[in-house]
């Protein structure tokens, strides 16, 4: 009988070298307290896992990875062995390669004379676990990622856009930032929240670990792209109101970008296998030039998109839309939720966004208003889902929406700097 492998959790960590001459190298100094504290929380959340330590030689005298091509090598082990399924990438990368004349050599350097250096930055490694193929395969979206960011005397939003931006231009799943300088740390989550922000590192590391644990077992919907148009967003087949209600938001300032790309989604169901949906990484303060995608389901965890991939609440769209069949349309931003508001809050910190668990959750927060006209549920950290019926009038679920939430305010507090 075949041995099916241990899922395996890799922890990466430590400082690096890059050699310029004899007796003359760059170094990003650390020495692996970071994964060290890792290895032990996870042993501790999650010790059904086969953890793999990953330790420079400038964290461990024993091991054979020291310079940045090494930890390259590493990245390309971890990702093509299918085991693989949670990374936390901690080491201490140099961000510059040096060179002297024609570039390295063995021959020491007259220390009696003056040199000039060139420095040239060094190929990022970190988009090979989740945004990049492995020779020309497909990026391994399975494998749970985390990275850490650091920041010299940035204030907390500088903080959290350098980390942000860090997640999104690299498919990570999880960011924690932390400053060298403040020692002020945070766990920043695709859907733009961050937890656990605090001065203790450990407090920091043990959120991390719990947030990964809890989110790396989820599952999520495949999306395959099909050869097909934009569904203009003044066509037909767009409800009106849902229309009406995406345009007063987006006028409000819910949709706020960031690296070009707004958060949140919004669809509307047109049958029991076909819905319309807003596009994936794309800027919603452009929806008259950009439209929406139209996607049919193919089972209970496939669906086809036509011309491009639907954002990533697709999956709680389906689900919301199944158990709630009174309802075709939904609206999501990320704006917070105004004092007093009766609208039920549920936690979001255990679920990725476009997860079936996440949508699963949004289901059974939804709460009743407007005689059962409107639906629902607030996301904390995250914001609200808002689900009707195409056929109400549209101004009743705006007065709702300005009611209860601030639609200039972002969710987190946080706006991060495009």
């Amino acid at each position: 009988m075949e041995t099916i492998p241990s899922k395996q959790i890799h922890i990466v960590g430590g400082g690096t070298i890059e050699p310029i001459r004899s007796h003359l190298a760059l170094s990003a100094p650390a020495y692996g307290n970071t994964a060290r504290q890792l290895g032990a929380l996870c042993q501790q959340y999650m010790p059904e896992m086969d953890i793999q330590m990953h330790l420079t030689k400038m964290a461990n005298a024993g091991s054979d990875i020291e310079t940045s091509d090494d930890l390259r090598n590493v990245a390309r082990q971890i990702v093509g062995d299918y085991a693989s399924k949670l990374v936390f990438w901690s080491p201490m990368i140099c961000d510059f390669r040096g060179s002297i004349g024609d570039g390295y050599s063995d021959v020491k350097l007259d220390s009696h004379k003056p040199y000039a250096m060139l420095l040239e930055p060094n190929p990022k490694i970190i988009p090979m676990l989740r945004k990049e193929g492995l020779d020309g395969q497909r990026p391994r979206k399975d494998i749970f990622a985390v990275g850490f960011k650091t920041t010299v005397g940035a204030p907390p939003d500088q903080q959290y856009s350098a980390g942000l931006r860090l997640l999104k231009q690299n498919s990570l799943n999880l960011v924690l930032a932390n400053d060298a300088r403040t020692r002020n740390n945070m766990v920043i989550t695709p859907e733009e929240a961050f937890y656990h922000e605090s001065t203790d590192r450990a407090v920091a590391l043990k959120g991390l670990v719990e947030i990964a644990a809890l989110r790396s077992q989820m599952s999520f919907t495949e999306s395959t792209v099909v050869a097909g148009e934009a569904v203009p967003w003044n066509s037909q087949e767009v409800f009106p109101a849902l229309r009406a209600v995406v345009n007063h938001c987006i006028d409000g300032g819910a949709y706020k970008p960031f690296l070009g790309v707004t958060a949140g989604h919004f669809a509307a169901k047109l049958n029991e296998r076909t819905f319309l949906t807003s596009r994936r990484k794309t800027n919603f303060n452009e929806l008259g030039n950009i439209g929406l995608v139209k996607v049919e389901t193919d089972g209970d965890d496939k669906v086809i998109a036509y011309g491009s991939k639907p954002s990533v609440g697709g999956q709680s769209q389906r689900i919301v839309f199944e158990q709630h069949p009174g309802k075709d349309c939904i609206v999501h931003f990320h704006s917070p939720i105004k004092p007093g508001s009766q609208i039920p809050v549920v936690s979001q910190r255990e679920y990725e966004c476009g997860s079936h668990q996440c949508g699963e959750n949004t289901s059974r927060g939804l709460g009743s208003f407007e005689e059962g006209a409107i639906e629902a549920v607030y996301l904390d950290q995250h914001g609200p889902n808002i689900v009707f019926d195409h056929n109400i009038d549209p101004q009743k679920v705006i007065n709702f929406i300005e009611e209860n939430f601030d639609l200039q305010a972002k969710t987190g507090g946080y706006v991060p700097e495009s």
